[in-house]
This record gives C-alpha cells, sequence and structure tokens, in this order.
C-alpha cells in the first residue's frame, strides 16, 4: 500500500477493561466512523488453523501476539471489510482499537496508517476494571477474559510494554478522556475530538471531487 493510499486512522488507547470495545461499537453506529478490534479479530480466528493456534497460546496467557502475526491479521481482516464494502476508506474514518500495543507496533504500521489522533481513555481505579474484565468475560463468555492472574498479567504486560506507546506521538496528536465516567459522558468527550477530524475528511473528499470535476 503506497503512502497515499493509508487507512485514516483514530486508534482508542487505554488499558484493558476501560471500554474502548463499548465506545468503539457505539461510534460504529455513526456514518462515517468503521470500528475495528483487533482483540475481536483474533477471539474470530479459526484455533485450529496454525495462526489460531499461535494467537490463543498468547492470548490465553494473557501475552501479546507477535508483531507480524498482528500486523498480518489485522491486514486480512481489514482488506476483507474493504471488499465487503463495510468499510469504505475513503468515507470512513477507521476506529482502530488494540493496535498498536508496543513501539515497534507504531513503526510498521505508519506504512498502513494515516493517524489524525490518538484517544487515550484513562482509569484511576486498576482493581475496578479488574473486576470489570471478570464481569464481561461471564457475560461475554471470554475464556481469555476469565482467570484473574492472566487478567493481572495483562496489566503488567499494559504498563511496561503497551504504555510507552503514548510517548511516540506528540502531544497535539493525543485527545486525553475520563474514562470513569458514564458511557453516554466518555462518548461526548470522544465526539469532540472526532468531529473535528470527520468534518476536515469530509471537506477534503469534497475538495477532491470538485477537481476531478474541473
Amino acid at each position: 500500500m503506497s503512502r497515499g493510499r493509508r487507512y485514516r486512522c483514530v486508534p482508542l488507547f487505554g488499558p484493558p477493561g476501560v471500554g474502548k470495545g463499548t465506545q468503539g461499537g457505539i461510534l460504529a453506529a455513526i456514518p462515517g466512523f468503521f470500528h475495528l478490534s483487533v482483540g475481536d479479530v483474533f477471539r474470530s480466528i479459526d484455533i485450529g488453523s496454525k495462526d489460531g493456534k499461535e494467537v490463543y497460546a498468547h492470548i490465553s496467557r494473557g501475552e501479546l501476539v507477535p508483531d507480524e502475526l498482528t500486523i498480518k491479521i489485522w491486514r486480512k481482516a481489514v482488506e476483507a471489510y474493504v471488499a465487503l464494502s463495510r468499510f469504505k476508506p475513503r468515507e470512513d474514518l477507521l476506529i482502530l482499537d488494540g493496535m498498536p500495543r508496543n513501539i515497534a507496533q507504531v513503526k510498521l504500521i505508519e506504512e498502513y496508517l494515516e493517524i489524525h489522533r490518538v484517544i487515550y481513555l484513562r482509569c484511576s481505579d486498576e482493581e475496578d476494571m479488574v473486576h470489570r474484565i471478570r464481569r464481561r468475560a461471564i457475560r461475554e463468555n471470554r475464556t481469555d477474559d476469565a482467570n484473574e492472574e492472566v487478567i493481572r498479567h495483562r496489566f503488567e504486560v499494559y504498563h511496561h510494554v503497551t504504555a510507552p506507546v503514548l510517548q511516540q506521538y506528540p502531544p497535539e496528536v493525543i485527545h486525553e478522556v475520563d474514562a470513569n465516567g458514564s458511557p453516554a459522558e466518555v462518548l461526548r468527550d470522544i465526539l469532540g475530538c472526532l468531529i473535528p477530524v470527520q468534518d476536515a475528511l469530509f471537506a477534503e473528499n469534497r475538495r477532491e471531487e470538485e477537481t476531478q470535476k474541473s
């Protein structure tokens, strides 16, 4: 993919259980946004396949899936959604949940993604997030989230490996949102960041259309 064809993207960033999937799911219902959860892609992969076995081996221990495999599976998923016209890159802003997960991935995705903002969902109560993840595991039958020891290991991985990702982006790109509020309050703050980005993309598309007509 050439630089000019990179997907226009806003990653949702934050620790496990902070609500990235919840907010991404809400945004997915709004025209002009396409939400893709890398975690959901991993959980939907055929665990009998070679890639599926490797993915499951890592997520069942609360570890990150190796970078090369992550990018490979993510690209295949994105291309499938484009082929099905569920994701229209020219019209939609990609809301990416679950990537980049480490500093190496920041560099690897530059070829594919044009990052407009990074929405950082922060939550001060880690214990509450641990309990939230366990409740979600029961409700959604997520076997990888059922073991508290695995959950706490995921937080260790987040603090040591994933959190430094934020330092790779300029401060003006990062938009902090307090995730302790109600889902509606959190959504309001996220939209305050996303609406100007979406408006700018719509204006850019209109200029391109007018140029092509002239």
